[in-house]
C-alpha cells in the first residue's frame, strides 16, 4: 500500500472549500480577501496561487474548481 502525499495546493483548496462551506468566506470573493486569514503564511500561499497564474482578484470559486495541481 503506498500513500500518496497531497500536493500543498490541494490542502488550500480543502480549508478553503471548508471556509467556504461554513459561510466564513464567500466564493465570489477574491482570493487576495484570505490573506486576512494566513496571516505570516500568506507571503508563501501569495506566490504559490501567482505561479499557478491566479491574480489576487480572481474570485475564490476560481481556486475551488481545480482539478489537478500538476507543475511543469
Amino acid at each position: 500500500m503506498t500513500n500518496q502525499v497531497a500536493h500543498p495546493m490541494v490542502k488550500l483548496q480543502r480549508k478553503i472549500a471548508s471556509l467556504v462551506n461554513s459561510k466564513v468566506i464567500k466564493p465570489n470573493d477574491s482570493i487576495g480577501k484570505i490573506a486576512l486569514l494566513y496571516g505570516d503564511e500568506w507571503k508563501y500561499w501569495k506566490q504559490e496561487l501567482l505561479d499557478f497564474g491566479f491574480t489576487m482578484q480572481d474570485p475564490v470559486s476560481q481556486l475551488l474548481v481545480v482539478e489537478a495541481w500538476d507543475e511543469e
